[in-house]
């Protein structure tokens, strides 16, 4: 029977679907709680932006380089095991962010086992979906589970701005964790869906994939930090992708199993798809960590002002998502490249607002716009990247697809806070240089801390710092700070830019293409 008592039919499993759902909440909404809670984390922890930039990029990277091992590991162990321990990363995670008392602690258990956790549960999410319900039912569920992802997307800023405002960014995570037993307690209703494949490893192409897409956002993160050795890192990161590329390739040759099939390559509009989700994240990355910083230090805002005026973004592009998803008639390569279009247009006005503004109401405006053009390609580039495969590599497709999604969100978090912070030390540095107010030792000690440490400050922090020093010179370094800071801000925002007019060059590639036909395999992509 159906949920309405039909005979014949199998009933539809609510509960089931309701904790699949609570599942991808969570795991959408953990980042935005980070993002809005930047200042919190600092304050409480006495650790940097850089340091907590850090870990959030580092936590989106570590699921890049591990969703395609996480997709073997789960036909290997048991989708329902994946699942299983997905959640336990993940809640591991938020606890450790409940009792976390430095940055070390949030790197290891929030970024990285977080990170690996992600990885195994999204593979083995769409999978158990597919094996637990049928036809309707099914596309029911995979619908009821993007609806919570797009939710969380949508009211994440807002809901972890208001929770570590009045409460604590702490509680925010306990929440997490609580959401993460409750669906832990009902795994009873979940039937595990066995695999019947190949279940030979390609341990090489998995180190491969790890080396590449690890070394190049890790050197980002180093030169960030002002580690050393950073082309070395980053040039490691680019020769074990062109391996893994090479490796892919003579394995599939010789009829050994690979890590995937470089086979999905072969088609043009899984190439131009998966292209724009990589370009789509790095806009959507390097923009979500630059503008809460700059509402949280530079107007010094708490964490619901900050998830008010991010807000706008967020809610435009989930309500466009589910017009455009559904009443749109154009081609999906002209929405596609009309989204990244709106996204530039959006972001760039942003830059000359930065140095005039005085409240996050000023980015209102451009934010919807932005917002509008990243709900248009949220509601097309899935379906426009998957619709050429076939249900039998619709897993291994989504995987790759997942990966290119959650690194260019890495990279983007990384290199735009990278760029912004090399651009304020280097902005800084000439700024005390050529002041007529600092003596030489004083703009020489100015130097020397950048290089060491350099860092967004609050004007009342950097205040705190100054109380010993003449008024004249305070005033003369705040100046400096102000100015630099907001010319460190618009530089980074030409990242998303940057990301934003290769979208739109790589959606004049699409148009050129037939359209792609509407396909069921494409029905689980919103999990990616």
């Amino acid at each position: 029977m159906d949920s309405n008592g039909a005979p014949g039919e199998v009933r539809f499993n609510g509960k089931l679907a309701l904790l699949l759902a609570m599942a991808m909440f969570v795991l959408v909404v953990d980042t935005s709680l980070m993002n809005v809670s930047i200042s919190a984390v600092v304050n409480d922890l006495h650790t940097t932006v850089s340091g907590v930039q850090s870990a959030i990029a580092l936590e989106a990277l570590v699921s890049a380089a591990f969703i395609l091992i996480g997709g073997k590991t789960g036909d290997l162990i048991g989708r329902k095991l994946a699942y299983i321990l997905g959640l336990l990363g993940y809640a591991v995670g938020a606890i450790a962010m409940v009792f976390a008392q430095d940055l070390i602690a949030i790197i290891i258990f929030w970024a990285v086992v977080g990170g690996i956790g992600a990885s195994l549960l999204l593979p083995a999410m769409q999978s158990l979906i597919h094996g637990n319900f049928e036809g309707a039912h099914q596309k029911r569920v995979y619908a009821l589970v993007g609806a919570s992802a797009a939710i969380a997307a949508a009211v994440g800023p807002l809901l972890g701005g208001f929770i570590t405002t009045f409460l604590s960014w702490r509680v925010g995570f306990a929440l997490e964790a609580l959401i993460i037993a409750v669906v832990l307690a009902g795994i009873g209703l979940v039937k595990d869906v066995p695999y019947h494949g190949d279940r030979s490893i390609d341990l090489v192409g998995a180190l491969l994939s790890i080396v590449g897409m690890g070394g190049v956002v890790t050197g980002i993160l180093v030169w960030q930090e002002g580690g050393g050795y950073v082309g070395l890192i980053i040039g490691i990161g680019v020769l074990g992708l062109g391996l893994l590329v090479f490796w892919l390739r003579s394995r599939k040759r010789a009829g050994k199993p690979v890590l995937l099939d470089p086979a999905l390559f072969e088609s043009k509009m899984f190439r131009t798809g998966a292209s724009g989700q990589l370009l789509q994240q790095i806009a959507l990355g390097g923009t979500m960590i630059v503008l809460p910083i700059y509402l949280q230090m530079v107007f010094e805002y708490n964490a619901l002002q900050a998830g008010l005026s991010i807000a706008p973004l967020s809610l435009s592009m989930f309500v466009v998502a589910l017009l455009a998803g559904r009443g749109l008639k154009r081609r999906p390569a002209s929405i596609i490249m009309w989204g990244f279009i709106l996204v530039v247009i959006g972001i760039a006005v942003i830059v000359p607002i930065v140095p005039i503004a005085d409240s996050g109401w000023y980015l209102t405006i451009p934010l919807i716009v932005a917002g509008c053009g990243l709900g248009f390609l949220v509601s097309q580039l899935n379906n426009y990247t998957l619709s050429p495969i076939s249900d039998e590599r619709v897993s291994e497709a989504a995987g790759v697809n997942s990966a290119a999604g959650s690194f260019g969100l890495s990279f983007g978090l990384a290199f735009a806070g990278a760029i912004m912070l090399a651009t304020l030390a280097f902005t800084f540095t000439a700024s005390a240089e050529a002041s007529s107010v600092l003596s030489a030792e004083e703009a020489q000690q100015v130097s020397t801390v950048l290089e060491e440490d350099a860092e967004i400050m609050s004007d009342t922090g950097l205040a705190e710092l100054l109380v010993d020093e003449p008024a004249d010179v305070q005033a003369e370094i705040l100046r400096i700070n102000t100015d630099s800071r907001d010319i460190a801000l618009q530089v980074a925002l030409f990242v998303p830019i940057l990301a934003g007019l290769l979208g739109i060059a790589n959606g004049l590639r699409m148009r050129r293409l037939p359209d792609p036909n509407p396909s069921s395999s494409a029905e689980g992509s919103m999990l990616g």
